[in-house]
């Protein structure tokens, strides 16, 4: 190893401080070239660009064994997961998952238990002041994807399972508090799978024909897998299902912020649904960067990449590279339209190359198939939005908004309806919705706290939430407080750029989502744009 690689600066602490901006910013300031750095102790080199990700996905050059931490193996994917294979043994159980996740008939069938789910949800929801998007969208996937694949829901008719699974994925790219929980759940939930593994090898007729049933039958080239790698791969079926609460959120937010999106949701057809999903897919943010190890010395762009170095493909920039994507700052479902790229190595939220053969995730036509039943449902549900933090701090990995969606009764109704009108039919319950109001954050004090969060370096929540590190929060914060141009260098905004999404309707104000890319995103650009309905940006003079 060169001298130069030895003593170059480990940049572990930076990626977790800055999440999603730090490896953009990187790339940004190498004009796009491949950027050498050092990770967890070890040399690594970032790629991005169209062809980086069949470069990345070439198993011939990149492997994986080896490159995931054990943090993340205890919290996110589990230890002997799919994900740590390579070769003739990854496609062996890549296989599994292949035959449960990508079977159209199957896939319907997830879908359908979901959109009872939302049904009944729904109807729950009508006799309450006030729900949290993202945990209950967690809870009715859950139950639906548990239901789907043969596996007890649990306690609390899956609340409890749906919050473990939250947790394993909220807490594998932090430490402290978040990623405690993260492990505890994992440690409850491979206990219990494997206690139901167990059973069902002994009885063998239990849940035939599930993707329990599956798992626990299914045999590697070295035969039964053991109940513990059991275990950890039903998780790895059920888990990422529960996630796609993150895009439901994130959902929730395009809709709020532009309701022309909403309304053609509502009026529009399946085709209209799966584009929106592939659109929420690409502008919000999920997988920051994905990390693999060079098999053997390689060449790429002309860098040499010694053998053992680990590889980062860089996921979020890609998705905000207007050198791939048109306006990528604006929310446009309609770029995935007649036969846009949504299954091509341009849409690599959920990994790229073959999904069969490589690491691409198998639950990827799960995951569209949710949002394209649930979206258009949201968009027709009659619902209020209350004061509250509607901030995505990109510093948290991974993030969502502040508050998780609040949402309540609309003005002048008396409770949520799903049927796309206000239900005047039962009585409000005035104090209780002053109460639900009130504990949404004004401007002022959201302002307040960014800046003293920046000014004293605190962690916004007690889960370790980092709000001083979203872009939207903190360009609020300059525009209208006058922060330093070198304060908003350090918090990653543009000059007078954009502001935080508090929960108006699109137009309102600049929106960080739709403006152009902060300093520490892919793009820099001097003037602030405002977003109109559809979500556009239009020019307006520097703040």
């Amino acid at each position: 190893m060169e001298l130069r690689e030895i003593l170059r600066p480990d940049a572990t602490l930076p990626a977790l401080l800055e999440g999603y901006a730090w490896l953009p910013d990187l790339v940004r300031r190498s004009g796009g070239a491949p950027v050498r750095t050092r990770l967890m102790g070890r040399p690594a080199i970032a790629l991005h660009g169209l062809d980086a990700v069949p470069f990345f996905y070439d198993e011939q050059h990149i492997a994986r064994r080896s490159a995931l931490p054990g943090p993340v193996l205890d919290t996110l994917f589990g230890r002997g997961a799919v994900h740590t294979l390579d070769g003739p043994a990854h496609r062996a159980r890549k296989a599994l998952f292949v035959s449960l996740l990508k079977d159209p008939e199957g896939v319907d069938g997830l879908a359908g238990r979901a959109v009872k789910e939302w049904e009944t949800a729904v109807a729950e929801w009508a006799h309450r002041p006030r729900i949290e998007l993202f945990t209950e969208a967690s809870v009715l996937i859950t139950r639906a994807v548990c239901d789907w694949a043969g596996v007890p829901r649990g306690e609390d008719d899956g609340r409890a399972t749906a919050r473990d699974l939250v947790a394993m994925v909220d807490g594998f790219a932090t430490a402290g508090p978040r990623h405690r929980r993260a492990r505890s759940a994992r440690t409850r939930q491979e206990a219990r799978l494997r206690a139901l593994i167990e059973d069902i090898r002994g009885s063998g007729t239990e849940h035939s024909g599930s993707a329990l049933h599956a798992v626990a039958l299914h045999r590697d080239d070295d035969g039964l897998l053991d109940a513990h790698t059991a275990a950890v791969e039903v998780l790895n079926i059920i888990r990422p299902t529960a996630a796609v609460a993150w895009f439901m959120a994130f959902a929730a937010h395009a809709m709020h912020r532009w309701p022309r999106q909403r309304e053609l949701l509502r009026e529009g057809g399946p085709a209209d649904a799966e584009a929106f999903a592939h659109e929420v897919r690409r502008f919000y943010p999920f997988v920051p960067f994905l990390g693999g190890v060079a098999v053997r010395d390689l060449e790429w762009r002309g860098e040499r990449i010694a053998e053992g170095t680990l590889v980062l493909l860089d996921v979020y920039g890609h998705h905000h590279d207007p050198a791939i994507w048109p306006d990528p700052y604006v929310f446009e479902p309609a770029r995935f339209t007649d036969g846009g790229p949504a299954g091509s190595d341009l849409l690599i939220p959920q990994g790229g190359g073959d999904t069969a053969t490589g690491h691409r995730c198998p639950g990827e036509d799960v995951t569209v198939a949710l949002l394209k039943a649930l979206a258009p449902r949201l968009a027709r549900l009659e619902h209020g939005v209350p004061p509250q933090d509607l901030s995505i701090p990109l510093r948290r990995v991974p993030t969502r908004p502040v508050d998780g969606l609040p949402a309540g009764r609309p003005a002048g109704a008396h409770r949520l309806n799903g049927s796309g009108a206000a239900d005047p039919g039962v009585r409000s319950d005035a104090r209780r919705a002053r109460s639900s109001v009130a504990l949404g954050r004004g401007a002022g004090q959201r302002r307040r706290d960014v800046l003293q969060r920046f000014a004293f370096g605190r962690d916004g929540e007690e889960d370790g939430h980092q709000a001083g590190g979203d872009h939207q929060a903190r360009a609020d914060a300059e525009r209208e407080d006058g922060v330093g141009d070198d304060a908003a260098r350090h918090l990653g905004v543009g000059d007078g750029e954009s502001t935080a999404l508090r929960g108006e309707p699109a137009g309102d104000v600049a929106d960080a989502g739709q403006r152009a890319a902060p300093r520490r995103g892919v793009l820099p650009h001097s003037q602030s744009r405002s977003a109109d309905s559809r979500g556009r940006l239009s020019r307006r003079s520097r703040v």
